[in-house]
């Protein structure tokens, strides 16, 4: 017989099996699907994209200044810095020698004149005697030949007078152009000559710049024959961008003027020169900045490079075959700074391919994808 006192200890004893068997299982797990990523739908398009390649900037004429002739400096005419015009004079040297040069040689051009006049006269004499039959031919011959030699020390000693006279002249070391004056590393009483290890200075002229740049061999195919020829490439090729070593896009366009016709064995590249006007004098002959060429291209498959990712030096997407990230080799061209790669094989219209979490992925990953056109 169950009492009543047995019957509530029996409901007691059931509720504690209940607590902890109810405590000791576990929560059901919400089954999940593949990850969603977002995706890209390959598709072709005509775009102008930037390639962007790192330059030198010179001035049209960076001109060496050393002197013609040997002295001390006695004057400095010019600042670092100061904008001058051809022909103007930058420094004197000192010009006492060169003067007392001049004036010797000039002596001695009126000592072989008064020779030579001397000569003539007798030559003159002696062809009459000659005719009278008084002297000899031998002697006639002899005052001609006389006559002949004096006239040679005339000759040569104007010359040494135009020696003298220009020597006193590259004294004045003047600008062979229109420019801007460089570094002055002499000052007045230095002794200079030709041989300087370093000039007196370098006059750029700043009036426009050009701007060297290298394409690989293969980008120089390309435009070559998208345009047909080199001489179409510089006749068409549009306006180019030059940014300056502070990231600042110079405000005017340049234009490509010539094509090396000669790849760099070393670095399998061709240069280019570009020039730019520089009426503001904001392009400093020596500097450096990053040359933006436009690139026309139709029909292209163009991939951010976030979609991409590099193994062994080789290029990759995850393309979505079957709901799954297939890894998958492409050939790429880099533009746009290396922000962009347009497609030259590996990938055709209507693929998708994984622009985001790509790092997160290995091959053969299921997976969800939101689809966004190309």
């Amino acid at each position: 017989m169950i009492t009543k006192k047995s019957m509530i200890g029996q409901m007691m004893i059931t509720l504690i099996c209940s607590v902890v068997l109810v405590s000791c299982g576990q929560a059901p797990v919400a089954q999940t699907g593949p990850a969603e990523y977002a995706a890209l739908k390959i598709a072709t398009s005509d775009k102008e994209l930037q390639t962007t390649y790192s330059s030198t900037i010179r001035g049209q004429q960076d001109i060496d200044i050393y002197p013609q002739v040997s002295g001390f400096l006695t004057r400095l005419l010019v600042q670092e810095g100061q904008a001058v015009r051809k022909g103007q004079v930058l420094f004197v040297i000192d010009q006492v020698p060169y003067r007392a040069a001049l004036q010797t040689a000039e002596a001695n051009v009126e000592a072989a004149r008064a020779g030579v006049a001397t000569a003539q006269l007798t030559y003159d004499s002696k062809k009459e005697l000659f005719a009278q039959k008084v002297i000899s031919e031998f002697d006639l011959q002899t005052s001609y030949n006389t006559l002949l030699s004096v006239k040679a020390q005339l000759a040569q000693a104007e010359a040494q007078r135009v020696n003298a006279a220009n020597n006193l002249s590259y004294t004045e070391v003047k600008s062979p152009s229109d420019g801007v004056v460089g570094t002055l590393p002499y000052r007045v009483g230095s002794l200079v000559s030709a041989s300087l290890p370093r000039p007196l200075t370098t006059v750029s002229d700043n009036a426009s710049m050009y701007v060297y740049f290298s394409m690989t061999e293969n980008q120089l195919l390309e435009l070559t024959r998208r345009y047909g020829s080199k001489a179409k490439v510089l006749e068409e090729m549009p306006a180019i961008t030059l940014q300056l070593n502070d990231k600042s896009i110079y405000p005017s366009l340049g234009k490509i003027e010539t094509i090396s016709g000669i790849i760099d064995p070393s670095t399998g590249t061709v240069s280019l020169r570009a020039v730019f006007p520089n009426k503001e004098g904001l392009l400093q002959s020596g500097g450096s900045g990053s040359v933006i060429v436009p690139v026309q291209k139709q029909n292209c498959i163009v991939i951010p490079q976030a979609a991409t990712y590099e193994l062994q030096d080789k290029v990759f997407v995850y393309k979505v075959i079957d709901g799954k990230a297939t890894a998958t080799p492409i050939q790429v061209t880099r533009v746009n700074g290396g922000k962009e790669y347009i497609v030259d094989s590996g990938l055709n219209v209507g693929d998708a391919i994984i622009v985001e979490g790509v790092g997160l992925l290995r091959d053969g990953t299921p997976v969800s994808i939101k689809t966004k056109e190309g």
